[in-house]
Protein backbone atom coordinates (compact mmCIF):
# COMPACT_ATOMS: atom_id res chain seq x y z
CA UNK A 1 0.00 0.00 0.00
CA UNK A 2 2.10 3.51 -1.15
CA UNK A 3 2.07 5.79 1.60
CA UNK A 4 1.06 9.44 1.14
CA UNK A 5 2.94 12.36 2.38
CA UNK A 6 0.80 14.30 5.43
CA UNK A 7 -1.02 17.34 4.00
CA UNK A 8 0.85 20.69 4.63
CA UNK A 9 0.07 22.05 7.36
CA UNK A 10 -0.26 26.04 7.87
CA UNK A 11 -1.81 28.18 10.88
CA UNK A 12 -4.92 29.82 10.59
CA UNK A 13 -5.03 33.38 10.28
CA UNK A 14 -6.54 34.20 13.48
CA UNK A 15 -4.05 32.51 15.11
CA UNK A 16 -5.84 29.27 16.69
CA UNK A 17 -5.42 25.30 15.42
CA UNK A 18 -3.88 25.00 12.21
CA UNK A 19 -5.74 23.84 8.52
CA UNK A 20 -4.54 22.02 6.18
CA UNK A 21 -3.47 23.49 2.63
CA UNK A 22 -5.34 22.43 -0.46
CA UNK A 23 -3.44 19.99 -2.70
CA UNK A 24 -1.62 21.67 -5.47
CA UNK A 25 -1.42 19.14 -7.44
CA UNK A 26 -5.21 18.58 -8.17
CA UNK A 27 -6.15 19.17 -11.28
CA UNK A 28 -8.94 21.98 -11.79
CA UNK A 29 -12.39 20.07 -12.86
CA UNK A 30 -14.56 21.16 -15.87
CA UNK A 31 -16.87 23.78 -15.12
CA UNK A 32 -20.78 22.23 -15.15
CA UNK A 33 -22.89 24.34 -17.47
CA UNK A 34 -26.26 25.34 -16.31
CA UNK A 35 -27.56 22.97 -18.69
CA UNK A 36 -26.05 20.24 -17.28
CA UNK A 37 -27.24 21.05 -13.59
CA UNK A 38 -30.85 21.59 -15.19
CA UNK A 39 -30.50 17.32 -16.23
CA UNK A 40 -28.90 16.17 -13.41
CA UNK A 41 -31.34 17.70 -11.03
CA UNK A 42 -33.88 16.70 -13.35
CA UNK A 43 -33.04 12.95 -13.73
CA UNK A 44 -31.90 12.27 -10.20
CA UNK A 45 -34.90 14.16 -8.24
CA UNK A 46 -37.80 13.01 -10.05
CA UNK A 47 -39.21 10.07 -10.37
CA UNK A 48 -39.63 8.94 -14.36
CA UNK A 49 -42.80 10.69 -15.66
CA UNK A 50 -43.89 7.72 -17.34
CA UNK A 51 -44.43 5.46 -14.26
CA UNK A 52 -46.02 8.22 -12.35
CA UNK A 53 -48.15 8.68 -15.26
CA UNK A 54 -49.05 5.17 -15.48
CA UNK A 55 -49.42 4.76 -11.56
CA UNK A 56 -52.56 8.18 -12.11
CA UNK A 57 -53.76 6.56 -15.14
CA UNK A 58 -54.29 3.59 -12.91
CA UNK A 59 -56.00 5.50 -10.42
CA UNK A 60 -59.11 7.43 -12.49
CA UNK A 61 -61.74 5.87 -14.86
CA UNK A 62 -60.17 4.71 -18.22
CA UNK A 63 -62.42 7.64 -20.30
CA UNK A 64 -60.72 10.69 -18.21
CA UNK A 65 -57.56 12.37 -19.03
CA UNK A 66 -54.72 13.55 -16.80
CA UNK A 67 -53.04 17.22 -18.35
CA UNK A 68 -48.78 17.12 -18.74
CA UNK A 69 -49.05 19.68 -15.84
CA UNK A 70 -51.07 17.77 -13.64
CA UNK A 71 -48.49 14.92 -14.26
CA UNK A 72 -45.41 16.70 -13.76
CA UNK A 73 -47.27 18.11 -10.47
CA UNK A 74 -47.49 15.07 -9.05
CA UNK A 75 -44.11 13.79 -10.42
CA UNK A 76 -42.58 17.03 -8.40
CA UNK A 77 -44.60 16.17 -4.96
CA UNK A 78 -44.37 12.55 -4.75
CA UNK A 79 -40.57 12.81 -5.67
CA UNK A 80 -39.82 15.57 -2.77
CA UNK A 81 -42.48 13.02 -0.36
CA UNK A 82 -39.85 10.51 -1.03
CA UNK A 83 -36.96 12.66 -0.47
CA UNK A 84 -39.03 13.67 2.93
CA UNK A 85 -39.81 10.82 4.05
CA UNK A 86 -36.39 9.16 3.17
CA UNK A 87 -34.42 12.00 4.72
CA UNK A 88 -36.03 11.71 7.90
CA UNK A 89 -35.02 7.49 7.96
CA UNK A 90 -31.55 8.72 7.25
CA UNK A 91 -30.82 10.55 10.30
CA UNK A 92 -32.44 7.94 12.27
CA UNK A 93 -29.85 5.24 10.81
CA UNK A 94 -27.19 8.10 11.04
CA UNK A 95 -28.07 8.23 14.53
CA UNK A 96 -27.55 4.60 15.29
CA UNK A 97 -24.59 5.05 13.31
CA UNK A 98 -25.93 2.47 10.38
CA UNK A 99 -25.43 2.63 6.98
CA UNK A 100 -28.56 1.05 5.56
CA UNK A 101 -32.41 2.40 5.71
CA UNK A 102 -34.49 -0.69 6.35
CA UNK A 103 -38.02 -0.80 5.74
CA UNK A 104 -38.81 -0.27 9.55
CA UNK A 105 -36.57 3.00 9.24
CA UNK A 106 -39.08 4.04 6.55
CA UNK A 107 -41.98 3.26 8.76
CA UNK A 108 -40.56 5.30 11.75
CA UNK A 109 -39.74 7.61 9.68
CA UNK A 110 -43.90 7.88 8.34
CA UNK A 111 -45.08 7.87 12.05
CA UNK A 112 -42.90 10.48 12.88
CA UNK A 113 -44.05 12.96 10.71
CA UNK A 114 -47.20 12.08 10.72
CA UNK A 115 -48.08 9.62 8.32
CA UNK A 116 -49.09 7.32 10.72
CA UNK A 117 -52.45 5.58 8.39
CA UNK A 118 -49.44 5.17 5.34
CA UNK A 119 -47.37 3.59 8.15
CA UNK A 120 -50.01 0.69 8.95
CA UNK A 121 -50.38 -0.14 4.76
CA UNK A 122 -46.73 -0.28 4.64
CA UNK A 123 -46.35 -2.48 7.37
CA UNK A 124 -48.49 -5.00 5.50
CA UNK A 125 -46.59 -4.46 2.42
CA UNK A 126 -42.95 -5.12 4.11
CA UNK A 127 -44.81 -8.12 5.84
CA UNK A 128 -45.89 -9.52 2.62
CA UNK A 129 -42.37 -8.82 1.43
CA UNK A 130 -40.65 -10.42 3.25
CA UNK A 131 -42.62 -13.62 3.20
CA UNK A 132 -42.30 -13.67 -0.04
CA UNK A 133 -38.23 -13.63 -0.14
CA UNK A 134 -38.19 -15.98 2.67
CA UNK A 135 -40.03 -18.63 0.57
CA UNK A 136 -37.31 -18.35 -1.91
CA UNK A 137 -39.37 -16.28 -4.82
CA UNK A 138 -38.05 -13.53 -6.59
CA UNK A 139 -40.40 -11.66 -8.06
CA UNK A 140 -39.05 -12.69 -11.77
CA UNK A 141 -39.70 -16.32 -10.56
CA UNK A 142 -42.72 -15.13 -9.19
CA UNK A 143 -43.57 -13.91 -13.16
CA UNK A 144 -42.02 -16.82 -14.57
CA UNK A 145 -44.64 -19.25 -12.89
CA UNK A 146 -47.59 -17.94 -13.98
CA UNK A 147 -46.78 -17.58 -17.08
CA UNK A 148 -46.03 -21.13 -17.39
Amino acid sequence: MPEFPPPEIAPQQDGSAPVAEPARDAPEPAPITEQEVGEYREQDRFLPIANVSRIMKNAVPTTAKISKEAKECVQECVSEFISFITSEAAEKCQMEKRKTIGGEDIIYAMVTLGFENYAETLKIHLTKLRTTSSSGHTRLEASESRDE
